[in-house]
């Protein structure tokens, strides 16, 4: 993406947790700490099963009313429910707002102009009141913009700025190791350091307890990550499922298939080392290790 494009992503979730509760609610739930996102700060974080595994992820920002949080398409229905599993007594509303919001997406280097622009240096700033955030995961992936639709084309045409094709975006994201696609399927599959959530920032290791939080600090602890989800590339269609082989050796499977592939990849035993650059085949079909990753 260039400084002069936006992508639209118009088929993100958007959910609106509020209500008295609503942040010690969060707080206790979810892997990364409420206590970072203002009007100033927002976050990356995940939803996790009570055993560490793959579940919810999202961004939290925050709202006059409470926080958004910014979730992948298909996933607000199962977010919703998994997130009101939770709730118990707690004074906390959990709405559905996608039909009245959508996702924009910015270069970096336009954000920082809107940064220098407005005097201020935070990961999170208003622009014409709306909230616009770098991604905490890679600040590669520019800056997203959570607004309704109308008031997103009055803020792209004021940046003076060109709409582009959402799958140049996606292909980033593949390319940097970032799942954007098909996050359903990684549901109970992968642990949540599996899914790279430490190095996208999405844990708080100090902020005490949250819903799987017991294994993933003993994988953290013992130092037991030995797989990684990672982004495959292939001139032939894979399938969820795939075997992953390296010189007739199970080296993982894909948990994502078409257009932007993904497998569960070992990191040791073989080290990923010695075949991150090397062909592999999955299910006979030729395939590597996106190597920048």
């Amino acid at each position: 993406m260039k400084k002069d494009q936006v992508v639209i992503l118009e088929k993100r979730g958007v959910i609106l947790v509020s209500g008295k509760d609503a942040k010690d609610f969060l707080q206790n739930i979810i892997t990364n700490d409420i206590n970072k996102v203002s009007y100033k700060s927002s976050v990356f974080a995940a939803l996790l099963t009570p055993q560490g595994k793959y579940l919810n992820e999202f961004f939290i920002i925050q709202n006059n009313k409470g926080y958004l949080l910014d979730c992948s398409e298909n996933s607000t229905n199962q977010l919703i429910k998994n997130l009101s599993k939770y709730k118990l007594r707690s004074i906390v509303e959990i709405e559905d707002l996608s039909n009245e919001f959508v996702v924009g997406i910015i270069n970096f280097l336009k954000f920082k102009e809107l940064q220098k622009e407005l005097k201020l240096n935070d990961n999170t700033i208003a622009y014409r009141d709306t909230p616009i955030f770098l991604d905490p995961r890679n600040k590669e992936l520019g800056a997203r913009i959570v607004s309704n639709l109308e008031k997103l084309y009055l803020t792209i045409k004021k940046l003076n700025l060109s709409i582009i094709n959402s799958n140049e975006y996606y292909s980033l994201a593949h390319k940097l190791g970032v799942p954007e696609k098909g996050l359903l399927n990684l549901k109970d599959q992968l642990f949540g350091l599996e899914a790279n959530f430490e190095t996208h920032r999405a844990i708080d290791f100090k902020k005490g307890c949250f819903i799987g939080q017991e294994n993933t600090a003993r994988m953290k602890l013992k130092n037991k990550l030995r797989r990684r989800l990672l982004p495959i590339s292939s001139s032939e269609k894979l399938n969820i499922g795939d075997e992953i082989t390296f010189n007739n050796i199970k080296i993982g499977k894909i948990l994502i298939d078409q257009p932007y592939p993904f497998g569960l990849i070992k990191v040791l035993e073989p080290n990923l080392e010695d075949f991150r650059n090397e062909k592999l085949l999955a299910n006979n079909k030729e395939c590597k290790i996106i190597a920048n990753v």
